[in-house]
């Protein structure tokens, strides 16, 4: 694809007039055009200008505006910057481009209005005063000779450090002249506090507030007898705010002496959040560290992180709104994807409790393409209400995840579970026999027997092995404990029934004890040998590890936003699974394809013994009896998979029918083709709805009590990750769970 052209419109010797909106114009100069694209150094466009308007590179700072916003200028001083210009411009052919000299900048900008800290980025401002490392800092703001809070939390303990850099220096211009003086205006008093707050820490000097309401604010410096005042107060018949009085005059020895900064977290997170858009995944430990080397502001790791958090609310909107919205946004999921469920439920004291969704594209993708196997798992949400979120997955024909159902709960409870198994039901069609594979506590066991008439409930493997680690825990040493989950799996994965009995074997060698869990533990739930329904294989419930990390990635969003960011997800890849199906050539998915050729290519090693009827003897390293008619062998691969084994296929190329006729119907590309036939629509206006949409829902629902913990959130058991953790074992007595030091034996 061809690099993006702009034509930059370079402008130099001419003056910024701040117009009555508020907004810049740029009078008089000379102006030559340059194009530019994404591969453009900034090295190479300064000594391109340089050449044309006669001045040296080294002296030259460039500024454009961003499109629709005519009062804030953006500095380009990286590689970085000229690149995000050309991504801004969207469209637009062209962008004007202004060239500010050192030895002018401030005279040339002097004019410019007051801008709102939301549009501040973190390339755009620097703290511009030199200030002594022991000067003791004031922090405090008072009314009326009372101390008061700052709006937006405590402010952050903070170090001086001493700016001397050259580029520092050049951003501080635009806070300088934040306030430019009386007849200034701004849209509110927050705008007007965020411009005087921006403007004290380039000047130098703290203030106290004299008064600060919803009509007026005053505010004087808070060094004793200097004069420097000030005086906003709404602008009458309008809702602009408008400074009134000022006197501009310090007595006070300024920076030099004084200079001091007051950050508190809604500065640093006002600060970041454009960084933040951008980047969703800033990390507190980078936020730090960017503060201190472009604003001289010392952050600790949970300063940084509240900050976060305040600047991702600004962007996404109030989580405690997002609940309130659920009525709204619940009936816009049903109004833009017809046949989707979406419902939610209230405690008594209206707060939060639970809320499902099922799209009509997953719902008619897996009655129509997925084989009738459901996999059920629960995410914890480390959002700021928490909570738990409980899936619904399928597997598509190729074994891909296929998310059919979630809901978002309160708490991971055995009447949730109930509740979001009465949901899935009416998604789901009642012609199949299902076989659900899940954790067999919680309630599920009672739950699912209730629910689905005749399904099968395959306990999840991992689930089961879990919990015989931890009924054994304490009584042997890890390596014992390692050998008897290992045996677990080699029974549940035996297709014969000799082959169960032989590991299980294994396990009462070790422990009598833990043979007894295992046979007390219902193997007729897990077991191959023994398991009724089609698992195809599949033996644990977190198969749908995709549609997990989809979570983790959102989990941290409002929670109607969290649920339009899995909305977007699952409707990409409805998307990008359709075109890609759409080049395949093969009847069978591509995974099961490479399957069945590995199946071919073994079975041409071995001998058929022809026979009258559907049955075969078929011999190789063991000898296995075929039945072509009932789909069956005595190996039992093709009924636990799905796909003809190695002694069908051999079969059927010694009686010259094709293999693909034996195949699972559900592994077809049609299978695939019609599991993705159906889209997922956009719900709009789910960032922020129209509030007479919000009146008429007539709910009001607000979240949960539950709130995050302190602390870094526990994430969910990677399945990589060893269940059997090394216990500690005493050197002196042999005993596990203690070591030779707080061993009780002399």
């Amino acid at each position: 694809m061809a690099a993006k052209k702009i034509i930059a419109i370079c402008q130099s010797g001419g003056e910024f007039v701040t117009n009555i909106d508020g907004s810049l114009s740029y009078n008089g100069g000379d102006a030559y055009a340059i194009d530019i694209d994404h591969q453009t150094l900034l090295s190479d466009f300064k000594s391109e200008v340089a050449e044309l308007f006669n001045c040296s590179a080294d002296i030259m700072s460039i500024k454009y505006f961003l499109p629709g916003n005519r009062r804030t200028l953006i500095t380009i001083s990286k590689d970085k910057d000229l690149q995000r210009m050309v991504n801004f411009l969207g469209d637009s052919s062209t962008v004007d481009v202004f060239l500010l000299l050192k030895d002018v900048a401030a005279c040339n900008v002097s004019n410019i209005s007051a801008s709102r800290s939301s549009r501040t980025t973190v390339s755009e401002a620097v703290i511009p005063f030199e200030a002594p490392i022991d000067v003791a800092v004031d922090m405090t703001h008072t009314v009326g000779g009372f101390d008061m809070d700052f709006p937006n939390g405590d402010p952050i303990s903070c170090i001086p450090i001493r700016v001397i850099d050259d580029k520092q220096r050049k951003a501080a211009q635009q806070w300088e002249n934040t306030i430019t003086g009386v007849d200034q205006r701004f849209n509110s008093f927050t705008e007007f506090r965020e411009a005087l707050h921006k403007y004290s820490i380039a000047h130098g000097f703290a203030y106290r507030y004299k008064k600060n309401d919803s009509h007026r604010v005053s505010v004087k410096c808070k060094t004793q007898g200097c004069p420097w005042r000030i005086y906003a107060s709404r602008l009458s018949t309008t809702q602009l705010i408008c400074i009134k009085k000022m006197n501009p005059n310090h007595t006070c020895e300024g920076a030099a002496v004084k200079a001091g900064y007051r950050a508190t977290r809604g500065w640093v997170g006002s600060i970041i959040k454009e960084k933040l858009k951008v980047s969703p995944n800033y990390k507190p430990k980078d936020i730090a560290e960017d503060i201190k080397r472009e604003y001289g502001i010392q952050l600790n790791y949970s300063q940084a992180w509240r900050a976060k958090e305040i600047a991702r609310e600004q962007l996404q909107g109030s989580y405690k709104e997002a609940y309130n919205q659920l009525p709204f946004f619940c009936e816009k999921i049903k109004e833009t994807n017809p046949g989707s469920i979406a419902t939610f439920s209230t405690k008594d004291d209206s707060s939060f409790h639970r809320l499902f969704v099922s799209f009509h594209a997953s719902i008619s993708g897996f009655d129509q393409g997925c084989r009738p196997l459901i996999f059920l798992d629960s995410i914890p949400l480390n959002s700021k209400y928490q909570g738990t979120l409980l899936a619904a997955t399928a597997a598509d024909a190729d074994d891909g995840i296929f998310p059919l159902a979630f809901a978002v709960v309160d708490a991971e409870t055995e009447d949730n579970w109930l509740w979001f198994l009465l949901e899935l039901k009416s998604a789901v069609s009642a012609s199949r026999q299902i076989t659900f594979v899940a954790d067999f506590q919680n309630g599920l066991k009672k739950s699912l027997a209730e629910i689905f008439d005749k399904c099968y409930h395959s306990y999840c493997l991992r689930h089961l092995a879990e919990k015989l680690n931890k009924d054994l825990k304490g009584q042997f040493s890890h390596e014992a404990r390692r050998f008897m989950v290992n045996d677990l799996y080699a029974a549940a994965y035996a297709p014969r029934l000799e082959g169960f009995q032989r590991s299980v074997e294994n396990i009462k060698g070790i422990s009598p004890e833990a043979y007894n869990w295992v046979l007390q533990s219902e193997p007729v739930h897990w077991a191959n040998a023994f398991f009724g329904g089609a698992r195809y294989d599949h033996m644990t419930s977190n198969f749908g590890q995709q549609f997990y990390n989809w979570i983790s990635e959102a989990h941290e969003l409002p929670i109607t936003q969290m649920v339009d960011a899995l909305r977007g997800k699952m409707m990409e890849a409805i998307y990008t699974r359709r075109v890609e199906s759409n080049q395949w050539t093969t009847k069978l998915t591509p995974s099961k394809e490479e399957k069945l050729e590995k199946e071919m290519t073994t079975a041409r090693s071995l001998k058929v013994l022809l026979s009258h009827g559907s049955t075969f003897e078929v011999r190789g390293e063991s000898v296995d009896v075929v039945d072509i008619d009932h789909w069956d062998c005595s190996c039992k691969g093709w009924q636990l998979t799905g796909l003809p084994c190695c002694h069908a296929v051999a079969v059927f190329e010694c009686i010259g029918r094709s293999p693909y006729d034996y195949c699972s119907r559900y592994f077809t590309t049609e299978s695939y083709r019609l599991s993705y036939a159906e889209s997922i629509q956009p719900v709009p206006n789910v960032d922020r709805p129209v509030q007479g949409e919000l009146t008429e829902a007539g709910v009001i629902v607000t979240p949960p009590p539950t709130k995050r913990p302190p602390g870094r959130p526990k994430m969910k058991q990677a399945e990589s990750t060893d269940i059997i953790k090394r216990q500690l074992q005493c050197s002196k007595c042999k005993g596990l769970g203690h070591n030779k030091k707080t061993c009780k034996e002399s």
